[in-house]
């Protein structure tokens, strides 16, 4: 076995295994009458989402000896820094919060697993074009979009999918603010990291 059908079984193996952490949660969600909606509101469903189809097209890349374009490499990018984000957030802030139905198996598969995962794709397998600060910019736009679409659908139905994005728990919406851009700066800091690791790298695997 090739070290790149190897790299791609293992892609196939944690991409599978974050869609049936996923469909199981969902399973649970329907059968406790919860909704549906609530429960693709979360970043950390999305983004393992996100991540499982960014790892088997991966997959698919590797074993067709395919070179991922600059656009792939960008979307990649953005499934990692996102990932990182639900590995250190729940880490920091939601580890002693009620977690409600989830089961065991399925947290840390999608808050500790995956992130390790995605990130040690990052490292194993980087990207294949040169990154700038561009990429940066395309990065924030799922962040960005998640959180104006949150905070609009919070203020019509009251309900927040975290206790920081909920002005109620956080002293309002000043509150929510504050933990936003401490999340945004984490987001910084961890793309520019991502993106010089990515490039430093990227001759050596070249």
């Amino acid at each position: 076995m090739t070290r790149r059908v190897a790299l791609a079984a293992v892609h196939m193996l944690f991409g599978g295994l974050a869609l049936v952490a996923i469909a199981r949660q969902l399973m649970i969600q329907i059968d406790s009458g919860s909704s549906v909606v609530n429960f693709f509101s979360y970043f950390t469903n999305l983004s393992n989402i996100f991540a499982a189809i960014v790892l088997l097209l991966g997959a698919v890349y590797l074993l067709t000896n395919r070179k991922p374009s600059a656009a792939s490499d960008i979307v990649r990018g953005t499934s990692v820094v996102c990932m990182v984000l639900v590995g250190i957030v729940f880490s920091v802030l939601l580890r002693d919060v009620d977690l409600g139905h989830l089961l065991p198996w399925v947290n840390a598969v999608v808050h500790y697993v995956m992130p390790v995962v995605i990130f040690a794709s990052w490292l194993w397998w980087p990207p294949q074009t040169k990154l700038t600060t561009r990429s940066i910019k395309y990065w924030m736009i799922f962040p960005l979009a998640y959180l104006g679409y949150i905070l609009i659908r919070g203020a019509r139905v009251d309900w927040y999918p975290y206790p920081f994005l909920t002005p109620e728990k956080v002293g309002g919406y000043w509150g929510v603010m504050g933990y936003s851009l401490g999340i945004l700066g984490l987001f910084l800091v961890s793309s520019w990291g991502l993106l010089v690791l990515g490039n430093k790298l990227r001759p050596k695997r070249h």
